[in-house]
């Protein structure tokens, strides 16, 4: 388990809440999860921001990862790894946080073309 915890900032939840209205998915840990893959697509690691866990959004690692929690794990060791971090577990948590704000910042950024969830396919796919 990456973390035990995740606590979004309040943009993040902002970000969210405008995310579920125009895609019509009701549970944050589905769109964090689309986030986080987001980001992890990307060549570059994302930058060191520290994000405030100042929003009352907060899920348990399992509500996050489901049933595919050791997956999401796996995909942020296997990132860490890739950009030469390492896999301390404080390293692997920092990642993963700062994956899912950038992650979360880039499906916002497609807010206004996103129209119902299967619009989130060509977000990953590089269709929009």
């Amino acid at each position: 388990m990456i973390v035990k915890q995740i606590r979004l900032s309040n943009k993040a939840k902002e970000q969210l809440i405008r995310l579920k209205a125009k895609t019509g998915i009701q549970q944050w840990n589905i769109l964090c999860r689309w986030a986080l893959c987001l980001s992890i697509k990307e060549p570059n690691p994302p930058m060191d921001i520290d994000y405030p866990a100042d929003s009352n959004v907060e899920m348990t690692w399992q509500v996050f990862g489901g049933e595919h929690q050791d997956i999401y794990e796996a995909l942020i060791i296997q990132r860490c790894l890739d950009d030469g971090l390492g896999t301390d577990p404080n390293v692997l948590a920092k990642q993963f946080r700062l994956h899912l704000h950038r992650g979360i910042g880039r499906l916002a950024a497609h807010g206004s073309r996103l129209k119902k969830s299967t619009d989130l396919l060509k977000v990953g796919l590089g269709k929009f």
